[in-house]
C-alpha cells in the first residue's frame, strides 16, 4: 500500500507531529511505502494566483479556466504538479492537522485550493440527461481512500449531537464530502483526539495504540457510505435527493449518507 501523509502543523514536537511520525513508522514497519508533504516545512504557498498557471494565465485572471488550461498543457507550477503526482501515486491519503476555528489550518486549505485544479479534481466527465459530470463517487481520484486524523482542543461532549460546537461529523462534512468524496475518494471515519491541549505524556501510549490500530486497518475499514451522485439517488439536473430515500427523521448532511 502506498500512503501519502499531508501534515499541517508548525511545531514538529507537537501532538500532531508525534502522530505523523508514528504513522510513518507504523506503516513503513508494516511494509508500506510512505511519502509526507509537511506543508510548514515545505513553506507551502497557500494562495492561488496567476503564478500557479505559468504561460496559461490570462491577462485578466480567470481562475477556473486558467487552472484547467494549465493542467491540460502541463504548465502548472512545479510544486502543484508534484503534489498532484503524489495524489495519483497514493492508495491512501492521511491528513494530519489540528481543528482551528472549526476547520483546517489555512495552509492546508491553501494546499487544497492550489492542488485540486480544474480538470484534475473537478470539471471532469460528461454532462447529459443521466449524468452530471464525474464527481461524488467518481472522478480522477476514484479508487483511493482518505482518513482525517484531527486533534481538537475541546471536550468530546462539546462536539456531540447536542454539543455547543455542533457534531464533529457536521464540521468535517465539507472536507469529507465536498473535498475528498467530490473527486471520487472513499472517505474513512475520522480519527479524532479531543482535549488535545491537555494531553499528557502518560496518556500518549494509549493514544498511540489506538492510532496504530487505525493505521493497520486502513485497507479493511468500511468507508463512510456517502451516496454516489450518478447512480439513481439524485434527480438530474437538480441534484436533489429523490423523495422517500431518506431514513425517517434524518435531515441535513445526514441525507447524503446511505442508511
Amino acid at each position: 500500500m502506498k500512503t501519502l501523509i499531508v501534515y499541517a502543523h508548525p511545531e514538529p514536537r507537537s501532538l500532531n507531529g508525534s502522530l505523523k511520525d508514528l504513522a510513518v513508522g507504523t506503516l513503513e514497519g508494516a511494509g508500506h511505502e510512505v511519502r509526507v508533504s509537511d506543508l510548514y516545512a515545505m513553506r507551502w504557498k497557500p494562495v492561488v494566483d496567476a503564478e500557479d498557471f505559468g504561460s496559461s494565465a490570462s491577462s485578466r485572471l480567470k481562475l477556473v479556466a486558467d487552472s484547467g488550461r494549465a493542467f491540460d498543457t502541463g504548465t502548472l507550477t512545479p510544486d502543484v504538479l508534484a503534489e498532484q503526482e503524489k495524489l495519483l501515486w497514493a492508495d491512501v491519503i492521511i491528513f494530519q492537522f489540528p481543528l482551528w476555528w472549526y476547520t483546517m489550518p489555512a495552509i492546508l486549505k491553501g494546499w487544497v485550493d492550489r492542488v485540486f485544479t480544474y480538470h484534475f479534481a473537478y470539471g471532469v466527465g460528461e454532462h447529459n440527461d443521466v449524468k452530471y459530470g464525474e464527481r461524488y463517487g467518481e472522478g480522477t481520484l476514484a479508487g483511493r481512500r482518505a482518513l482525517l486524523s484531527v486533534t481538537v482542543g475541546g471536550w468530546e461532549s462539546h462536539y456531540a449531537e447536542r454539543g455547543i460546537n455542533g457534531p464533529i461529523d457536521d464540521l468535517l462534512f465539507p472536507f469529507h464530502h465536498g473535498i475528498l468524496y467530490y473527486p471520487g475518494i472513499e472517505v474513512l471515519p475520522p480519527f479524532v483526539l479531543y482535549g488535545a491541549d491537555r494531553t499528557t505524556d502518560e496518556e500518549f501510549p494509549n493514544i498511540a495504540k489506538a492510532w496504530e490500530q487505525r493505521l493497520l486497518t486502513l485497507e479493511s475499514t468500511e468507508p463512510i457510505a456517502f451516496r454516489r451522485q450518478n447512480f439513481g439517488d439524485y434527480e438530474i439536473p437538480s441534484l436533489r435527493l429523490k423523495e422517500g430515500l431518506e431514513p425517517a427523521g434524518r435531515s441535513g448532511f445526514g441525507l447524503h449518507v446511505r442508511p
